[in-house]
């Protein structure tokens, strides 16, 4: 299936996509509320039954969609330095020996940072003068749990979606952690759709690119991360409960801004794509305001 979430009436609903368009979903069992995606992988529904709650009638596919999980159970748990050529390049930026790391390098953004495909990136000028993209594939939970074995985690993936980790580097630089840099608000756009991983196939055989105003940035295959997705979410769980709906954005290749010299960073007005195959395409302009 291929699901995500899109405005209607002033609040949103999941929809399902297909080879015939865009299909609303019908009032889900005991829904009181909007609903995003985290409803159907709470609930959990089958292709069969979630086909049985769509109009007759497919919408026209929207130019802007919201993000397809609105409120993850955590904050966007996010992974640094996951690629050796990522790695590589960040060091020779700030004038450092390039440390693979042993173990993965963990940090969050927060759900107000989320966004969705066509939504505008906006960021006040003050707080990033040097903007940063990073493509990346997002797993994301469908059976929570903790200890998971690596054997046995991609059981607990739901889907996958795309992520693009954005970064003030100025303020990360300032602050000398992520956190800031990388949450302020409409920097995690996330979408447009979670493919459910019966659809995907091996996480680790996909090809991600991220292009800059057509101009591709970012091109590399998920089979050259250093964790991959099963080993991420074993390390995860063994010290923290993961939850259905949970989103892990598992870390960014080389060909970020920060890697040219000198630095290509984001300018008013660009607009940033990232892709993977099977999976679909994110794009988001950038305005400094």
């Amino acid at each position: 299936m291929r699901l995500g979430t899109v405005g209607a009436d002033a609040g949103s609903t999941p929809v399902l996509v297909d080879e015939a368009g865009c299909h609303p979903l019908n009032r889900l069992p005991g829904r009181e509320r909007d609903a995003d995606v985290l409803d159907l992988i709470r609930t959990p529904l089958t292709a069969a039954e979630v086909s049985s709650l769509t109009s007759s009638e497919p919408m026209a596919m929207p130019a802007a969609w919201l993000p397809p999980i609105l409120h993850p159970p955590k904050n966007v748990i996010c992974v640094g330095r996951n690629y050796v050529e990522h790695v590589r390049e960040g060091a020779a930026a700030v004038g450092r020996a390039a440390e693979v790391p042993m173990v993965p390098v963990f940090f969050t953004k927060p759900h107000t940072a989320l966004i969705g495909s066509g939504a505008v990136v906006e960021v006040p000028r003050d707080l990033a003068s040097e903007l940063d993209y990073e493509g990346e594939l997002a797993a994301v939970i469908g059976v929570g749990g903790r200890g998971i074995p690596a054997a046995d985690a991609l059981d607990h993936v739901f889907g996958y979606t795309l992520l693009n980790d954005m970064t003030a580097r100025d303020r990360q630089r300032e602050h000398r952690q992520w956190f800031l840099g990388k949450g302020i608000d409409s920097l995690a756009p996330c979408g447009p759709l979670v493919v459910t991983s019966d659809e995907v196939g091996d996480p680790q055989r996909l090809r991600l690119t991220t292009t800059v105003n057509g101009e591709l940035r970012q091109d590399a295959s998920t089979a050259t991360m250093i964790f991959d997705v099963a080993q991420l979410i074993a390390t995860l769980s063994a010290a923290i409960t993961l939850e259905p709906g949970d989103i892990i954005a598992t870390g960014t290749p080389a060909g970020t801004g920060l890697g040219f010299d000198p630095p290509r960073y984001l300018a008013d007005g660009d607009v940033v794509t990232v892709a993977i195959e099977g999976i679909g395409e994110l794009t988001n302009p950038v305005r400094f305001v």
